[in-house]
């Protein structure tokens, strides 16, 4: 994905992330998983939003230009991966929320949830700060070709989305807003 498919809505760009392969390379090892549930997180018209109260430490990755990875830690212990979106100093970003693992294959309990992929895929605050596009750590793609095998993107149709509230956001003004998106029907979403 190029900077211009990050460069957009958080909303919108929450929706078209579901069914592409996010793809993590450590060492020789490669880990992919097909996203299929995501979260929208609008800048500073979200009380959901880290940055609505303006840049700290712990949220300046959001204020990078699109396509930007926003690692932060909840509860003390787990990673949450968010992707920056929109322009520079619009701190706006789609956390990813489950995968489907493909590559290796894994389990409901190992990937479903924030918490739950950072930690499969071995990504932490180490990872915060570095640009998606370029990386050859962590990426998002259509296709990957791994010993002659090819991996698709699933295409997700609008019929194929399920729109509701955010999870995990209850205290907040914004938490009616329906911006979490996922692949209805599949097995790997962290809540329902």
């Amino acid at each position: 994905m190029n900077q211009d498919f990050y460069n957009r809505k958080p909303e919108i760009v929450a929706r078209e992330l579901l069914g592409k392969l996010l793809i993590r390379n450590i060492g020789k090892k490669i880990l992919v998983g097909k996203i299929v549930e995501t979260e929208a997180y609008l800048s500073k018209n979200d009380s959901a939003c880290h940055a609505s109260k303006g840049k700290t430490n712990r949220n300046k990755a959001m204020f990078l230009p699109a396509g930007h990875i926003y690692v932060y830690l909840i509860y003390g212990i787990h990673h949450c991966l968010n992707i920056v979106t929109e322009k520079e100093s619009v701190p706006s970003a789609v956390l990813i929320r489950a995968i489907e693992p493909l590559l290796p294959m894994a389990d409901k309990k190992t990937v479903s949830g924030p918490g739950r992929l950072t930690k499969w895929m071995k990504i932490d605050k180490n990872l915060n700060g570095e640009y998606m596009i370029d990386s050859p750590n962590l990426y998002i793609d259509d296709k990957i070709v791994i010993c002659g095998n090819t991996i698709t993107a699933e295409r997700v149709t609008a019929r194929s989305i399920i729109i509701t509230k955010r999870i995990g956001v209850e205290n907040c003004q914004d938490r009616d807003k329906l911006l979490r998106f996922y692949i209805k029907d599949n097995q790997f979403i962290s809540k329902i």
